[in-house]
């Protein structure tokens, strides 16, 4: 899986999960008919949100989008639908074009987060499996926890 197609999955995912979201509170609070939307697509939004931030660090840290790039990435999840035009304008700027660069091919990885990705990155199916733990983990400590205020 390339880097771009890799990244266009999560925001795309992002971006219907914002809609499932969305659809639930208007079920809720302009029709207020049922609240089973609001748990089912919050709980699904809340899940691919985390994801994609996790895909948009690793891809960003492999690609070297650099910190700026990276955290217009992460902040592009957070306004509904804001994941299509982040990455429409990243394919346009030629950010996800080509291989994986901390790939087998690609550049000799840096530091221990570079090292890290380059090891996922030949890894895929555990990195998959892992990758979903650490998110479902995430996740159900934010669900235990709950909300901010």
């Amino acid at each position: 899986m390339t880097p771009k197609r890799l990244f266009s999955l999560f925001a795309i995912g992002e971006a219907i999960t914002w809609a499932l979201l969305l659809v639930g509170m208007f079920l809720k609070y302009v029709t207020k008919t049922t609240e089973v939307m609001v748990t089912i697509g919050g709980g699904v939004h809340g899940f691919m949100f985390i994801a994609f931030c996790f895909v948009t660090v690793f891809v960003g840290v492999s690609q070297k989008w650099g910190a700026k790039w990276i955290l217009l990435g992460l902040g592009s999840a957070i306004p509904p639908f804001f994941t299509i035009p982040f990455e429409v304008a990243a394919i346009r700027r030629g950010k996800l074009d080509g291989a994986w660069e901390l790939g087998p091919k690609g550049r000799t990885p840096g530091g221990v987060v570079e090292k890290g990705i380059a090891w996922a990155i030949t890894r895929p199916v555990l990195t998959l499996v892992a990758g979903l733990a650490v998110v479902a983990v995430i996740f159900t400590v934010m669900v235990v926890v709950g909300p901010p205020f």
